[in-house]
């Protein structure tokens, strides 16, 4: 027996949630010549090159796009690498994930930036459950819901749409 999920956001509301968020993130960053948007791999990523297009369409920042590989199933220091190597130091950045639940994949996404001597780290989040067990918040959040530990938040992507379901 399949449980019942519930549709809460369109692919069209994400379009419009993605295009807020870009906004809010030019007015935190307007002054910035050149920005890291780093998804987390899988849906983040998806989401992270979203944002990165709505960014590069309404400002004049240069934007680069990578991805924060995690195990998202046993997340460590030793598991976690970037996809590209962050040009220089200084660099400001934006990790960009699908969903904020405990905050434990985020935490291991910061790593190597942390590392590698970034000037800023923002948190860029489409849906935030509020259920954190970790010390992390999003900068930017989509849509943040209430939901119970036994209710589970599905981001589905199916021929570059992204679709939200409660289940």
């Amino acid at each position: 027996m399949s449980a019942a999920r519930t549709q809460i956001l369109t692919h069209e509301q994400v379009k419009q949630i993605v295009k807020r968020m870009a906004y809010q993130i030019y007015e935190r960053n307007f002054n910035v010549k050149e920005l890291c948007i780093a998804g987390i791999s899988g849906r983040g990523e998806t989401i992270a090159s979203l944002l990165a297009e709505e960014l590069t369409a309404i400002s004049g920042i240069k934007i680069m796009t990578m991805t924060v590989m995690v195990n998202k199933d046993s997340p460590s220091e030793s598991s976690t690498q970037l996809s590209a190597e962050l040009k220089k130091s200084g660099m400001h950045a934006v990790i960009v994930d699908d969903v904020l639940n405990t905050g434990r994949t985020l935490i291991y996404a910061l790593l190597p930036f942390l590392k590698s001597g970034v000037a800023t780290i923002q948190t860029a989040i489409l849906v935030d459950r509020n259920h954190t067990t970790f010390p992390v918040a999003a900068d930017f959040i989509g849509i943040s819901l209430s939901t119970t530990l036994q209710e589970h938040i599905a981001v589905t992507i199916e021929k570059k749409k992204v679709n939200v379901f409660l289940q």
